[in-house]
């Protein structure tokens, strides 16, 4: 059994306008500083806890915790409204369909929670062809190797025949944790070079390449 993981934000998706808005309403309603957007960018792939953390480490637990909870408000309300957009990259939707047509088990890896990823993956239509789909609200925050490891389990996978494909550094570290090989794309939060330094046995500019790389 051939398994491709997926990273979510950044890789099959890209949802950053929204992570970033949601960031600054959640730090306004702790009394934080905002973080600039470049920086809320490169935590996208933790989950929220340890992301918020990351971006205020001086801040009280209290200030974390209402951090997190003004961010999940911000952002289901963002979904509710109809504002929030998260569209998925291009090529991603056909290169879904051809893996899944050649055999390959497809799952997800993602900081996201459930609600977040289960929307995402609905409102493209794409739910049905995820054999197995792990997230921060299960599972330890990336670069820890649970998801990974529960994704091989529920399809029967060995690492040998495991790929994780994901746009930032924290996928190619829990690939290795894992001991499966990593696969970066271009299209979003880290740079290639980043991707390549942390394990990366390449990296894709689009979604042909991603495939090359797959079957090579």
């Amino acid at each position: 059994m051939r398994l491709a993981v997926f990273d979510c934000d950044g890789t099959l998706s890209d949802g950053q306008a929204g992570v970033c808005h949601a960031m600054e309403v959640a730090f306004a309603e702790a009394g934080l500083v905002a973080p600039p957007r470049a920086l809320v960018r490169r935590i996208v792939g933790l989950s929220l806890p340890q992301a918020v953390r990351q971006l205020a480490p001086d801040a009280s637990t209290g200030q974390h915790d209402a951090a997190v909870t003004a961010y999940k408000a911000a952002f289901r309300q963002s979904r509710e409204d109809g504002s929030l957009r998260e569209p998925l990259f291009d090529g991603i939707v056909d290169l879904l369909h051809r893996l899944h047509a050649n055999g390959w088990a497809l799952a997800v890896a993602t900081g996201k929670s459930d609600r977040g990823l289960a929307a995402t993956l609905g409102a493209n239509g794409l739910g049905d062809l995820f054999a197995a789909t792990h997230t921060a609200d299960r599972h330890p925050s990336k670069p820890h190797p649970a998801m990974l490891q529960a994704a091989m389990a529920d399809v029967l996978a060995d690492a040998a025949n495991t790929v994780m494909i994901g746009d930032t550094v924290y996928d190619m570290e829990m690939a290795a944790a894992a001991g499966v090989q990593a696969i970066g794309v271009s299209w979003g939060y880290h740079e290639p070079a980043e991707l390549l330094a942390a394990g990366a046995r390449g990296v894709a500019d689009d979604a042909y390449e991603l495939e090359a790389l797959l079957d090579g």
